[in-house]
């Protein structure tokens, strides 16, 4: 009987079904998105702008244009903020008064090296100081913490604390790492052909 019945199933779909829910919304002046009771940030450039919000049992991704343009940890409590603090850094640059007082900056934990850049900046260059540091600060739209900290340690140790001199060295850094990783490749492939 069970195999009459499997002959008339529906084949599986191709895709693994995915628990999630979709949300019409608008971003507000906050560049903020409300989804399920919560607040989740956006890039300034998306506010405010029609987003559809994508949550599931994890995240909640935030889209503009079929462009994910945000991601978040999904949280089931209620009137909770999320902030992205490199979701403010454009904004910032424009707005550089309020990089102590910036709400969505309160609890970014960011390495060491970026308080001495910070200090070293503002020592040398005043206010100008502030704003080089934040030009730093959007290198993270791009970059990890760590890599860009790694990047600053070195700036900080040549005495060469200009933005350009920090993307320099995370972009030879990025390119240290590939050359290790493919000469670690190399290796395991010779270890592999000699048996080992």
């Amino acid at each position: 009987l069970l195999e009459e019945e499997q002959q008339a199933f529906l084949p599986l779909p191709k895709q693994a079904f995915e628990a999630r829910r979709l949300v019409g919304a608008k971003s507000n002046s906050l560049s903020l998105v409300r989804f399920d009771t919560n607040d989740y940030s956006v890039p300034t450039a998306y506010a405010p702008h029609q987003v559809t919000a994508v949550g599931n049992i994890q995240e909640v991704r935030l889209i503009v244009n079929d462009r994910v343009v945000a991601r978040h940890p999904r949280d089931w409590a209620r009137e909770n903020v999320h902030y992205d603090p490199r979701h403010y850094l454009a904004l910032l640059e424009r707005k550089p008064g309020s990089l102590d007082f910036a709400r969505p900056l309160e609890d970014w934990q960011l390495p060491e090296c970026f308080g001495v850049l910070r200090r070293r900046l503002e020592g040398e260059l005043q206010s100008h100081g502030r704003r080089e540091f934040i030009r730093v600060l959007r290198l993270l739209e791009t970059l990890e913490p760590a890599e860009l900290g790694r990047a600053i340690e070195r700036a900080l140790a040549r005495g060469a604390l200009t933005v350009d001199v920090i993307r320099i060295l995370a972009q030879q850094g990025r390119e240290q790492a590939r050359l290790e990783l493919v000469v670690d490749e190399e290796a395991d492939r010779a270890a592999t052909a000699v048996g080992f």
